[in-house]
Order: C-alpha cells, then sequence, then structure tokens
C-alpha cells in the first residue's frame, strides 16, 4: 500500500473536508481514531461494501476466514439477476501460510473460482495479514489475468490503513485503475448518465430507474448497485455523473471529469423536493427543451398522485417531533423526506457529514434544531428527552434505545429491507412512518412493568 496514494485520497479536493474553513485549520478526512470510541467499519469494510453490489463478479478475501464474515451478507443491496455477489469466497489463511507466505494458495484459490463459476470478474481483497506480510497481490492478479483470461482486481484495502469512507475511495480507485474505460457500451443515447454512490439498498434502485426510462435517460452504468461488470468497464462513455452518497466516491467523479470531462452533480432521491431537483438539475445540465418538459410532466403528474396517496398518511404524521441518527447524505436528505410529510425534525446527527452536508443540515433544521456529532447511546437519550421525541429514525444498531426511551423506532441504514427512494418510496416511507408511530405495542411498553406498581 502505498502512503502516498492513502495521503491523496485522504486529501480528496473534491470533499468540502478539505476545503479551508475561515481562520479555521484545514479539517481534512484525515482524523484519527479516538482510543476508547467506537470508529465504525474499517477500510477493508468500506471496499466490501461499495464493490459487492457488482452482482456477476466474485468477491475473494485473501485473509483470516474471519475476515470474510465482515458486513458480508448482512448489506440490503438487491441483484436483478445474477447472485453469485451473495456468495462468499477467502483464501482461509492460516499460521502456515503467515509464515511461508500465502500467494500460492491466492492464487489457487482464483484458479477454483475461475474454473467452478465462471465469473464476470474476480475481486480479490487484500486484507490486514498479507498486507502485513509484504505479499504482492497486485502481481499475483496480474498473473492470474494473464493465465486465464480474466478480469482480476486488486482491491488493497486492508483495514489498518483507515477508516470505511477511506475503503470507498480506496474501492473507487480499483475502479478507476483497473476497469472503467476497458468496454465500450453497445449504444449511447442523447442523455447518458452513470449513478455513482447508490447501491440498491432494498431494492429502492428499482422505484427509480423507470422514472429516468420515461424521460429517455439512459442510466450506463450503476456504482455500484445492481450492476453488472461490464457495464462499468463503458462508464467513461457517460455525458454526466449523479453522485448520490456524498462522501464516498467523490474521488470517482472527480477524476472521471478530468480523464474523460464528465461533468458531476450531487443529488438525493429522498423526498419530494430532492426527487424533484435531482431531475430539474439532470435537464438544466442537458440544456434541452423537449428534456425539460418531459421532467415538468412527470413531476406535475407524480405530484398530482403523490397529494392523493400521502393524504391519509400526512393527517396521522402532521407535527410529530422526531429525532434522525444516520451518517452522511442521509443526515439530511431523510430530513427533506419528513418535512414533506408535515414532520417536524427536532434533532439530527452530523456523523460523516461533509461541511457542505452540515450547512444543507442548518438550513433545514432551522436555528432550534440540534446537531449531533454522534455523542453515543447516552446522549441521544437525553437529547430524545429533552426535545421531547415522537420517534427517533436510525440505523438496527440504536433500536434498542428506542426501546429504552419507550418511543417508536424506524430503521433507516443500509441493512434494512424496504426502499424509501424516489416518489414510489415516499409512500412507503410514509406507511412505514405511520405503522410505527400508531403500533398499539408503544402504549404497552410505556405501562409500568408489574414489578413496579404498588399493590399496598
Amino acid at each position: 500500500m502505498l502512503q502516498a496514494k492513502i495521503n491523496q485520497l485522504l486529501t480528496e479536493p473534491a470533499c468540502a473536508h478539505n476545503h479551508h474553513h475561515g481562520d479555521k485549520k484545514n479539517r481534512s478526512c484525515s482524523q484519527q481514531a479516538k482510543p476508547g470510541a467506537a470508529q465504525g467499519g474499517c477500510a477493508f469494510d468500506g471496499a466490501s461494501i461499495t464493490l459487492v453490489p457488482i452482482t456477476d463478479a466474485a468477491h475473494l478475501v485473501h485473509g483470516p476466514i474471519a475476515c470474510a464474515g465482515n458486513s458480508w451478507g448482512t448489506r440490503g443491496s438487491l441483484s436483478s439477476g445474477p447472485l453469485l455477489f451473495k456468495t462468499g469466497f477467502t483464501t482461509d489463511l492460516s499460521e502456515q501460510d503467515i509464515i511461508f507466505g500465502g500467494e500460492k494458495r491466492l492464487y489457487q484459490a482464483i484458479k477454483e473460482i475461475a474454473q467452478n463459476h465462471r465469473p464476470a470478474a474476480i475481486f480479490v481483497y487484500c486484507t490486514c495479514v498479507p498486507a502485513l506480510t509484504g505479499e504482492d497481490v497486485e502481481a499475483v492478479c496480474q498473473t492470474a489475468r494473464e493465465k486465464l483470461g480474466l478480469p482480476v482486481i486488486p482491491v488493497l484495502a486492508p483495514g489498518f490503513v483507515g477508516s470505511k469512507n477511506l475503503g470507498n475511495r480506496l474501492a473507487g480507485e480499483a475502479l478507476l485503475d483497473y476497469v472503467i474505460g476497458t468496454g465500450e457500451p453497445p449504444t449511447v443515447g442523447q442523455f447518458a448518465i452513470n449513478l455513482i454512490g447508490e447501491y440498491n439498498i432494498a431494492g429502492e434502485l428499482w422505484d427509480v430507474l423507470p422514472l429516468f426510462a420515461q424521460l429517455g435517460i439512459q442510466v450506463l452504468a450503476k456504482m455500484t448497485g445492481d450492476a453488472r461488470y461490464e457495464e462499468i468497464t463503458y462508464a467513461h462513455r457517460a455525458h454526466l455523473n449523479l453522485v448520490i452518497c456524498a462522501k464516498a466516491l467523490l474521488n470517482v467523479a472527480r477524476k472521471m471529469q478530468e480523464r474523460y470531462g464528465i461533468p458531476y452533480i450531487e443529488c438525493s432521491f429522498y423526498g419530494i423536493r430532492d426527487m424533484n431537483d435531482c431531475l430539474r438539475q439532470i435537464a438544466r445540465h442537458f440544456q434541452s427543451e423537449e428534456l425539460t418538459a418531459k421532467v415538468e410532466a412527470l413531476i406535475a403528474a407524480e405530484t398530482q398522485k403523490l397529494e392523493q396517496e400521502l393524504a391519509p398518511y400526512r393527517a396521522k404524521l402532521q407535527g410529530k417531533r422526531v429525532v434522525l441518527y444516520t451518517g452522511g447524505v442521509k443526515s439530511w436528505s431523510v430530513i427533506s423526506a419528513a418535512q414533506d410529510l408535515g414532520i417536524k425534525v427536532v434533532a439530527t446527527s452530523t456523523r460523516k457529514s461533509t461541511a457542505e452536508d452540515k450547512a444543507r443540515i442548518k438550513e433545514l433544521l432551522g436555528e432550534d434544531g440540534i446537531m449531533m456529532e454522534g455523542e453515543g447511546a447516552q446522549a441521544l437519550l437525553d437529547v430524545i428527552q429533552r426535545t421531547k421525541a415522537d420517534m427517533l429514525i436510525a440505523g438496527g444498531r440504536n433500536q434498542y434505545t428506542a426501546l429504552k426511551a419507550k418511543i417508536p423506532f424506524l430503521d433507516i441504514n443500509q441493512e434494512r429491507h424496504i426502499g424509501y427512494a424516489g416518489y414510489k418510496g415516499m409512500v412507503t416511507l410514509a406507511r412505514e412512518l405511520t405503522n410505527a408511530m400508531y403500533s398499539p405495542i408503544w402504549r404497552q411498553i410505556r405501562q409500568p412493568a408489574p414489578w413496579e406498581v404498588d399493590y399496598e
């Protein structure tokens, strides 16, 4: 692993973290882990999250078998076709391999996968152990590529090099170095775009793609939700990149702009206003009167339909107070969706948010809104009690905090099984919020336990 590569990704110029902020020091993405604090996933975790949704590729973890269990299969990325990405492969390094080297074992594993599964490509993830023993994973992948006639891509993101976000970017570097630009698409339409940082969690991409098809917008490549390896090889022929997750793959968007002249815009598919804004941004980019007219017609039709479908949910959700505790782009994009339903978001987390994300959050929450930096469960409980929140929207690991606070809970993170993107997802979100908010279980939970009742 070249330190220069890591330094370059930590100081990614397209990331707002790396901009100067008044007279303060440049914050950069290179914050060190704090002893005793939970830091989230490692770089290997981030790299696998980014690349595993490529459905027809094999994903081989070169390391001890425990590394293959790291988040494997817990993500909600779905496929409309091949399911090879759901099979976990590992070289299962032992003590003998650490002493004598595991390169031969790696080559044999690649060969066995190629012969038995015939994948479109094999991604080889270098974990901490082979990185520390100094194995040349890139050379093994190159040899395998030449002998087997198959794309074999090294992903150099051992866990010890940094955070999950750094792993996202290292995965993006693997795509830039070995995949993007190596193929040609069968056809390129007038309005061809790529989606970057969209992982098809719970199949929510499938609620958005029909909208693009209706407008005549061709989604050339998806990085990487429900993607096929081949489509990423010709992503360099798109006319515009849509960055969906604000931080994860900014390096890919910026470098595609430099190498291939493809501009990028940032979008969110959550909420009515943000979905409308995304479609209008695309229309503005292409400066086509025909496309603009189609976009406005679609927005008008969808808005009219949503007014009817959301009316019963809005009546029940209007004025409810919600605490949002998630990270990255969801910290502000879900606020917009909740406000579209008449919900008041009283506090949100700013974990993993860029300076730009925080500016959006401040604008959406107003002066009274609370921005939390991820202080932990006790701080979250304090905020819930102080704001008299009616509900917590967060990742699955925080459901016990909601139970302790005796308020309803909705899972919003990548492990969920329900999609909330696009207009269709907005109706789903309204239904799930209403079901959670009015579930009779909460009346029972708020009752005192039998041993707490004084019978005397």
